[in-house]
């Protein structure tokens, strides 16, 4: 919890804050819950689908977007960096949340 916590304040380094909980972390919880979605759809349980597919993934997008977006703030490599890795998040997750 105690990283989470990191994570949202934007005390993570950048690379960190990116490569490890948007990107891999992120790929990983909206894999796993679009598997559950489509499963849940298929047994013809659509609110658990929806609870599945978005109620869990959305936040931590949410989360993600948040925290890469502060450590980019707080960042003292060059600025473009910065800038990529708060575009390639906010878009990224963005798509994430919508499929």
């Amino acid at each position: 919890m105690t990283a989470l916590l990191r994570l949202w304040r934007g005390e993570l380094p950048l690379a960190e804050a990116f490569w490890t909980w948007a990107v891999t972390v992120g790929l990983v919880v909206n894999v796993t819950t679009s598997i559950g979605f489509m499963v849940l759809v298929m047994r013809d349980q659509p609110l658990a689908a929806l609870f599945v597919g978005y109620v869990l993934s959305v936040p931590y997008n949410i989360l993600a977007a948040v925290g890469v977006w502060r450590s980019a703030d707080r960042y003292g490599g060059p600025p473009r960096l910065a800038q990529a890795a708060k575009v390639a998040t906010a878009i990224g997750m963005t798509l994430l949340s919508l499929t």
